[in-house]
């Protein structure tokens, strides 16, 4: 894990300022455009980016239990009450009590939540498709290397 406070470049492989700054526009951008189609989707519902994450990471395993998605958001229990319950009033995910343990809550995604999270990451999956046919296995290899670096500085905290 990479100690962002004490962590130096390799010798061999010194960055100045000026490339970081370039790196850092690109990601700007990149990630500008990235988001652009799910962004307007999401605003002609009254949502944004935060209710992507969770239609997301429901759809992918549903069952989900109201802990798990907080640990796989990262998120506080407060950060995710007020979205959660936005996209459950707006029929987009539904909370049962787990058959093992009435207390816990499985989240699911309804038909219409199913609908909407595939229009969101439907787009994106696209965009990927494109970037990486354009680029090659090379530039994904190491697209999806960077990217890994970064989610584990974020789960480090």
């Amino acid at each position: 894990m990479i100690d962002l406070t004490t962590h130096q470049p390799a010798a061999s492989h010194p960055h100045t300022e000026y490339e970081l700054n370039c790196a850092l526009e690109l990601l700007f951008y990149g990630y500008k455009g990235f988001t652009a189609q799910p962004d307007a989707i999401l605003a002609q519902r009254g949502l944004a980016r935060v209710h992507h994450r969770i239609l997301y990471f429901v759809g992918r395993q549903g069952g989900l239990s109201v802990n798990q998605l907080l640990a796989k958001l990262g998120v506080s229990k407060q950060a995710l009450n007020a979205p959660l319950r936005q996209l459950q009033e707006a029929n987009l995910i539904c909370a049962t009590p787990s058959e093992i343990d009435k207390r816990v809550k499985c989240l699911a995604l309804t038909d219409e939540g199913i609908a909407l999270e595939e229009s969101l990451s439907g787009a994106q999956r696209l965009i990927l498709d494109r970037v990486f046919a354009e680029c090659g296995p090379t530039a994904e290899t190491g697209f999806k290397q960077v990217l890994g670096v970064l989610a584990k500085l974020t789960q480090a905290g």
